[in-house]
């Protein structure tokens, strides 16, 4: 590595550490993962992660919540789950965070269907367009579905309310 097109060439291993750490929480597999390029001796990472562990600056259960916080608006717990087993989150922690949301899920993705669509497709094409969307956030078929029989019955009462007006209304004889 040639260190002197590097920002910040002459930092301490640990000073990189503690650098990304003031940013966000990081796991120990990602945090690793980021000083690679900088290990001078072999064993220096696991080293300093130990230390930064022992000290509480690196806290797995920490980290897997706050991607929780971060992400749970647009994403659903399966892409949460996912983005966490590649961050290297331990799968104890992925689930004890991921928890909390399974109440939410629906509302969750109904929230986004919302801000995004609003409406439920008039045609099949339409319905498989948002249905992909949501899929993609990481929101299991079940929810999908769940979410446009929730905008089905929405449209329905809508229908039946604006009707039931219009009846009530005295005709201009």
């Amino acid at each position: 590595m040639n260190t002197s097109t590097h920002p910040y060439p002459l930092m301490s291993l640990k000073s990189r550490a503690l650098r990304f750490l003031s940013h966000r929480e990081y796991s120990r597999a990602e945090l690793a993962q980021k000083l690679k390029p900088f290990e001078t001796e072999a064993g220096e990472i696991a080293r300093l992660l130990d230390e930064l562990q022992a000290k509480d600056f690196v806290n797995e259960a920490r980290h897997a919540q706050s991607l929780v916080n971060r992400r749970s608006e647009k994403l659903g717990m399966g892409r949460l789950k996912m983005e966490m087993r590649a961050k290297g989150v331990p799968e104890e922690f992925a689930l004890q965070a991921l928890k909390a949301l399974e109440t939410t899920e629906f509302e969750r993705a109904q929230g986004l269907w919302q801000k995004k669509f609003g409406v439920l497709g008039e045609d099949a094409k339409a319905q498989a367009r948002q249905s992909r969307f949501l899929i993609s956030r990481g929101f299991s078929m079940d929810t999908v579905r769940a979410v446009f029989k929730s905008a089905a019955q929405a449209a329905e009462d809508a229908s039946a309310h604006a009707s039931a007006s219009m009846d009530a209304t005295p005709g201009l004889d």
